[in-house]
């Protein structure tokens, strides 16, 4: 098993979180996002993920990509312990919220959006931190309402789902923006119980092969 990520990638980062927590190892194959323009733009890569985005895993010659489709082949293809439990009904939950994440607030602030910003836009630094600032704020406002529902310690109860995978990341950037989570309790509150566990705390940028 391969995966094709960045060190600082929050959907590579979902990823590991989904791969320590059900205990599978991996191969990793660090594709530097800034390093000559991009690896991940490179025609060598284009032939791994066409759609040149990290992550990507390799399986016995197969490719997955997108971060919530890794997360949900590794939950149907190694059950145990269950990243997705319940009934349907709790599955959608948690579905919904990885989404509230990976599709809501995730697109606007990622690499592309920022550099885009700045370089062909001609905003400045102060004008992209607004930007990604405001759609931290817009994204986490209803996210703490979600997680005020739970008893926690994690997004949806006692133990770690598909949720806490999506939440840790974005916290993590959003916090080496400088935003103020100030008014999300609930949010640092799951994000910090997640980082206690061992298997999390282990896929944090700042301890993986290819951190700079």
């Amino acid at each position: 098993m391969k995966l094709y990520s960045y060190f600082r990638s929050s959907a590579g980062w979902r990823v590991r979180i989904a791969l320590a927590l059900k205990g599978l190892d991996f191969d990793l194959v660090p594709v530097h996002l800034l390093r000559d323009g991009g690896e991940h733009l490179k025609p060598d890569y284009a032939k791994t993920n066409p759609q040149g985005l990290v992550p990507a895993l390799e399986v016995d010659d197969k490719v997955f990509t997108q971060s919530l489709a890794i997360m949900e082949y590794l939950e149907e293809t190694y059950p145990e312990p269950s990243l997705l439990p319940g009934d349907a009904a709790r599955r959608a939950e948690i579905r919904a919220f990885c989404q509230a994440i990976a599709c809501e607030i995730h697109p606007l602030n990622n690499l592309r959006i920022l550099k885009y910003l700045v370089r062909d836009l001609g905003h400045d630094e102060e004008t992209k931190l607004a930007w990604y600032a405001h759609w931290i704020r817009e994204g986490f406002g209803p996210v703490e309402r979600l997680l005020e529902r739970e008893e926690g310690p994690y997004c949806f109860g006692a133990q770690p789902t598909l949720a806490d995978a999506c939440l840790v990341p974005q916290v993590f950037n959003a916090e080496r923006f400088n935003v103020d989570l100030s008014d999300f309790p609930k949010v640092r509150a799951v994000n910090a119980a997640c980082l206690d566990l061992e298997a999390i705390a282990a896929t944090v940028p700042s301890l993986q092969p290819d951190a700079e």
